[in-house]
């Protein structure tokens, strides 16, 4: 019986085990109790196949087809190329003074993008060291104009841009940058001009010569981290320095004659003023001086009356300054000699409609005498002798009614009007300065032609190479022509010539003084413009002092006295800095009214 039993459990084992084996195993599960079609486990593996393969296909097209698109957004967000400013070059006086240089700065700038997420205390800390304030640093990096770049303070000592450093600011970047400086401010001027915040020239010779003083800029390729700091550099240019400019200029003479020409501006009160020292033998400018100045290191002192250079861009009536042009020529051609008489009574001189006159009347006057006190009347007789267009050919060959070519921006080609547009009373006007315009710089090379031995030549603001041989002009006058009219012109500066006031102890002058009076509105106003035109020394000429006073308001508003004082300074004071043996002036002239027998 117990057998029996053992084997009913076994057999119930085995059916239990049997039962076991037959049930489904996902019965437990009532989601999948559902068969699944095979076409949709096809269908998925295909789906996940097909996106793998766009995947692919995807990644191909971004890092080969369009790798430049997207490495230039990586490069727009984290690269920059940083300008290198080549160093520009100096410029320099004849005796190789600094007139000009460039010192290191730094420019802070922002990259709007990084800048943004600054606190407001870190952009308070900076307006705190670039002396601004929070709002002004604050509008600047969110009204910039450029997404990935905006200046806050430019060309800031290296201390400040070190301080800006240490801060550590996300997006506040500090580049390099040049400032230019002049030694000598506003006497110098207008002749050494001044650059602007790109380092390029933009008046004078730093505009003129621009390119010789620039260079090249170099250029540095860099990789900044997500705070804008740089982290790596991809490649570099580097910069070619500018070349150095010399000019003719003599720092002493150029203060001797800005010391001069103040001291008169301010007795005469006058509008303006303007002097120029010329080496007659190379043609070089010694000094160019304008009143009223500015200094090219302020440029709040940058007026447009002050910045520009009056004795190349502005045009004046020359008056009696022209006149022994005329003369020379009518001696040049034979017509008159030293010694001819021209009546000048009773003063006035009637030609066609109009009538001009002397401020005497002179009478009976030698053609010496005429120069000496400068007779209108007795300049449009001999001039009147001439042909129209043999006078116009001379001015032109001297240089008026053409710019000077000086190297120079802005300078002025005066008015001369065609010969053959000329009635008599304009031949007569122009021989005595009236009717044409000219330029103090084209004055200036007017007379060297009769400061040398009748050919007249460029002026220069470049140091000449000394070892280049002798200047050669174009020969207007005979020699023996100008040396007449050099004796006469030496009895302007004794009494009773029209500038006595004019005497350089120790040294011979030969001068002309012009008074002439302003056109405005079309019609001659009382105003006018005082001038005198030396040559020194007389016998043997060295230098062309010229000096131009523009409406003086105090004292007298004639060249020969308002113009005077200031000739007199400039040429004792250059003769004597350059060292220039003085000549007996009694002695001179004597010789020289000996020529004036001939």
């Amino acid at each position: 019986m117990a057998s029996a039993l053992l084997r009913a459990i076994e057999d119930g084992i085995r059916r239990d085990r049997a039962a076991r084996k037959a049930e489904p195993t996902h019965t437990s599960s009532p989601l999948i109790v559902i068969p699944i079609p095979r076409w949709r486990t096809y269908f998925t593996f295909f789906i996940i196949v097909t996106a793998f393969i766009l995947l692919a296909v995807r990644a191909f097209w971004l890092q080969v087809v369009t790798s430049d698109f997207l490495q230039g957004q990586g490069e727009a967000r984290y690269a920059r190329t940083l300008s290198i400013a080549g160093t520009r070059g100096e410029i320099l006086d004849r005796n190789g003074v600094v007139l000009a240089s460039s010192q290191p700065v730094r420019s802070i700038w922002a990259d709007p993008a990084f800048a943004k997420k600054a606190t407001q205390e870190d952009l308070t800390k900076l307006a705190f060291v670039l002396g601004m304030t929070y709002d002004d640093v604050k509008y600047r990096i969110e009204n910039s104009t450029s997404r990935n770049f905006v200046y806050l303070s430019r060309q800031r000592d290296i201390a400040t841009a070190e301080a800006v450093r240490e801060l550590g600011i996300p997006g506040i970047g500090i580049s390099p940058e040049v400032l230019r400086e002049y030694p000598d401010g506003p006497v110098m001027a207008h002749l050494v001009g001044f650059t602007g915040r790109d380092d390029r020239g933009q008046e004078g010779i730093e505009l003129a010569c621009d390119e010789q003083l620039s260079g090249y800029q170099g250029a540095r390729r860099v990789i900044r981290d997500r705070i804008g700091r740089i982290v790596d550099d991809v490649w570099a240019k580097e910069a070619v320095p500018g070349k150095d400019v010399t000019l003719s200029i003599d720092s002493r003479v150029q203060f001797i004659a800005y010391e001069a020409l103040g001291k008169a501006m301010e007795e005469t009160e006058a509008k303006a003023g303007a002097v120029v020292v010329a080496d007659v033998t190379t043609g070089e400018i010694l000094a160019l001086v304008n009143a009223p100045t500015y200094d090219p290191n302020d440029r709040s002192t940058m007026q447009f009356d002050r910045v520009r250079n009056r004795v190349l861009t502005d045009q004046f009536e020359p008056g009696s300054t022209m006149k022994p042009f005329a003369i020379a020529k009518a001696l040049d051609m034979g017509i008159v000699k030293p010694l001819t008489t021209i009546q000048t009574a009773p003063g006035k001189l009637t030609i066609g409609d109009r009538t001009i006159g002397d401020t005497h009347d002179y009478g009976l006057l030698t053609v010496a005498e005429v120069v000496s006190k400068s007779s209108n009347i007795g300049t449009a007789k001999i001039a009147l002798e001439i042909a129209p267009q043999t006078l116009w050919d001379m001015y032109s060959a001297l240089g008026f009614g053409r710019a000077p070519d000086i190297g120079f921006p802005g300078a002025t080609a005066g008015r001369l009007r065609p010969a053959k547009s000329w009635r008599p009373i304009e031949q007569a006007t122009i021989s005595y300065g009236h009717g044409v315009t000219v330029s103090l710089m084209q004055l200036v090379r007017a007379y060297t032609a009769l400061a040398r031995n009748g050919d007249v030549i460029d002026l220069t603001l470049f140091k000449r190479d000394p070892n280049a041989g002798p200047v050669q002009g174009e020969q207007v006058y005979k020699p023996e022509t100008v040396r007449s009219i050099r004796a006469m012109m030496m009895n302007t500066v004794r009494r009773g010539g029209t500038a006595s006031q004019v005497k350089v102890a120790g040294y011979s002058v030969a001068g002309k003084t012009g008074t002439a009076n302003k056109v405005k509105n079309g019609r001659y106003t009382n105003d006018t413009v005082a001038s005198f035109v030396g040559i020194v020394p007389a016998v043997q000429p060295r230098f062309i002092v010229a000096v131009m006073i523009d409406e003086p308001k105090r004292g007298s508003h004639f060249g020969g006295r308002a113009a005077a004082p200031v000739f007199n300074a400039v040429a004792a004071g250059t003769l004597r800095t350059l060292m220039v043996t003085p000549d007996d002036a009694t002695l001179a002239s004597g010789k020289f009214l000996s020529e004036l027998q001939r």
